[in-house]
């Protein structure tokens, strides 16, 4: 049997495509509060770039990684900064920064400022 032809795309093709289709509203939920995921927001509202031994020290907790897969579940586009972090034994090691673009910490703050989601913050 026959496999089917694979077709590829030109390198951007697919990213063009998308480039004329306007982003989605930011309208996040926002988390519960007290929650990890809700002081961690606190963080990247604050324009802190963090890793784990950051939270760590902050909320005594190194579940950041899915903290930060919650609060993206919600609907915040945090970044993933991978660091090349070398060690002797793990040569390739990298380690994750996490931030909340600028852009969307004033979306974030205007929203709070403008009534939306009244009552949560």
């Amino acid at each position: 049997m026959k496999k089917a032809p694979t077709t590829y795309q030109a390198d951007g093709a697919l990213g063009e495509q998308l480039s004329f289709i306007d982003p989605p509203p930011f309208c996040p939920s926002w988390p519960k509060r007290n929650s990890l995921a809700d002081r961690a927001l606190k963080m990247f509202l604050d324009g802190k770039v963090f890793d784990h031994p950051d939270f760590l020290g902050a909320c005594g907790s190194w579940r950041l990684a899915a903290v930060v897969f919650q609060l993206r579940t919600l609907g915040w586009p945090i970044d993933t900064l991978e660091i090349p972090s070398p060690s002797d034994e793990h040569p390739g090691r990298t380690i994750a920064l996490y931030k909340l673009p600028p852009k969307f910490v004033a979306e974030a703050f205007a929203l709070m400022t403008g009534g939306l989601n009244a009552g949560r913050r």
